[in-house]
């Protein structure tokens, strides 16, 4: 497993084996959970902080690699509290991914979890399902 923990600009995809990224939840960074070998990608927590482009850039990297070999079936699951503007750009760097995955007829399933008091959250993953030919699934946490 790799770890990826402060130092989000010294992490290179070409420094590790396609297996595991995780990231750990640390204030305005989210967690983030990459099983190559089970196809189960997940991002909970908040996402605000203010070098997206440090942050996203390995995550964006890991994600084209795994583009190359994906799984049969791709579980993508978004728990996201909060996400600011910047952020919410590389998701939508992430959904074109994922889009270009689910056109080599590889599965891709998403997963959107949101509060259910939390119209923003919800009203977001539906904006994007719109942009995009991918199976959602919302589910309220």
């Amino acid at each position: 497993m790799f770890e990826v923990f402060a130092n989000f600009k010294a992490f290179k995809c070409q420094d590790y084996k396609m297996e595991h990224l995780v990231i750990k939840k640390s204030g305005e960074f989210p967690e983030v959970e990459f099983d190559h070998k089970k196809g189960n990608l997940k991002i909970s927590g908040t996402s605000f902080m203010e070098d997206t482009v440090a942050f996203y850039t390995p995550i964006m990297d890991w994600l084209n690699a795994y583009k190359s070999t994906p799984n049969d079936s791709t579980e993508f699951t978004f728990a996201l509290e909060y996400m600011n503007t910047s952020s919410s750009k590389f998701l939508l760097d992430i959904f074109h991914v994922l889009n270009e995955i689910h056109q080599k007829n590889q599965g891709v399933k998403v997963i959107w979890c949101y509060y259910e008091d939390d119209e923003d959250m919800e009203e977001t993953g539906k904006q994007y399902e719109e942009l995009f030919d991918l199976p959602f699934t919302f589910q309220i946490s």
